[in-house]
Order: C-alpha cells, then structure tokens, then sequence
C-alpha cells in the first residue's frame, strides 16, 4: 500500500474541497514529509492520479482577478470515499504495513467508529503475535540468538520489533476504550487541516512548479 494515497484522501476530504497546494500544506503540517514519500512532486502527481482513477473529481477554478494561472481543486468522490475507507481499514488491521502506511493510517482513526477502530487494532495484535509465533518456534534457538552467530541478530532484531509494535497497539487500544479522543459519530472531530489563513509553523518554504497548480 502507498502511504500518499491514503493521506492526500484524507486531506481532501477533511477540506470538502481543497487545492494542490492546501494538501501539501497540510501533510507539511503533519510532518508527513518526514516520515513518508510525501514529498511535493509525489503530492501533486497522487492528486492527478486519483482524479484519474475517479477517486477525486478536478474542479478547474478561473483566475483570479489580480491575475495569476488557474487552479485546481479537488473533490473526494463516492468511489474515493471508499477507497479511503478501504485503506484506512486494511492498514490498521495489517501487522506487517510499513511505517509510513502505520503513521498514515493513524492519521485516519477517528473518521471510524470508537468500537471499529478497536477492532482492527485487535486484529492486527493478533497478526503479530501469530507471526512472532511462528517465527519463534523454527528460528530463535533454545540458548538465544548467539547460537546463529551474529546472523542470529537479525531475527532477534525482529522479533524485538514486533514485541514493541504489539505493546504500543495494545497502548493505544487502552487510550481509546479509556475514552480518548472523538471519533465517528461522537461529535465535533478533530480539526486536522489548516484554514485557508491560518500559517503552518513546520511549511518547509521549498518552492516547486506544482504549487501554482
């Protein structure tokens, strides 16, 4: 899964309609660009793309008055609606999605129900476990991974990883059936987007040809 799929769906639809340079601006404020390939150039090519595909719909918007090119806006669609929601759900119930795709899919979780959300991250606990099982069982030796040699790091360098992962997602799912934070159906969300005139203190300042698009 591409983790600028689900993110530039998310902005968009967070926005209602929003601008190439509004969805940059906002995975910039996230600080996708650093933990993600969301990177101007990838922004604006996911946008075409999904309009493409019919995941967004391209409003072309006339000049302004004081001169300037066109822009365009996009708006998530019926089908784009979908897709995000089948994507924010595959990556929150797979124990073996990239960083990134994580990160991007955390992103997501209150535009799902409290009890749903729950779930998936229930169901990706016990992926990892499963997969920490079977791999313990034909790969640690029963003297710790020394016994492989240093090769023997690697797989212990895994399963560490998967014993973290396991215990930050149990974490959360005790935050949110403690009560925390809103989701689908509980009320006013999260805001998670800036205002057309609101400054974003972590904006890059790198200038690209698509954000005049």
């Amino acid at each position: 899964m591409s983790a600028i799929r689900l993110l530039v769906l998310n902005a968009v639809r967070q926005h209602g309609r929003a601008h190439g340079y509004q969805v940059r601006n906002d995975l910039e404020y996230w600080g996708a660009h650093e933990w993600s390939n969301a990177k101007p150039g990838s922004i604006y090519h996911a946008l075409k793309q999904l309009a493409k595909q019919g995941f967004l719909h391209a409003h072309e918007i006339a000049p302004s008055t004081v001169g300037g090119p066109p822009r365009t806006e996009y708006e998530i669609t019926d089908w784009g609606t979908e897709e995000y929601f089948r994507l924010l759900r595959e990556a929150l119930s797979s124990y073996d999605q990239q960083m990134d795709v994580k990160s991007a899919a955390i992103g997501g979780i209150v535009d799902l129900p409290r009890a749903e959300v729950v779930a998936l991250l229930q169901e990706r606990t016990r992926g990892i476990a499963q997969w920490r099982a079977s791999v313990t069982e034909y790969y640690i030796p029963e003297g710790g991974p020394e016994q492989l040699g240093h090769i023997g790091e690697i797989m212990n360098l895994w399963v560490h990883t998967a014993d973290a992962e396991a215990a930050w997602t149990q974490g959360l799912i005790d935050r949110i059936e403690g009560g925390a934070y809103t989701f689908a159906g509980e009320g006013a969300p999260f805001v998670g987007v800036l205002r057309d005139d609101e400054e974003n203190p972590y904006a890059t300042g790198e200038r690209h040809p698509g954000d005049a698009s």
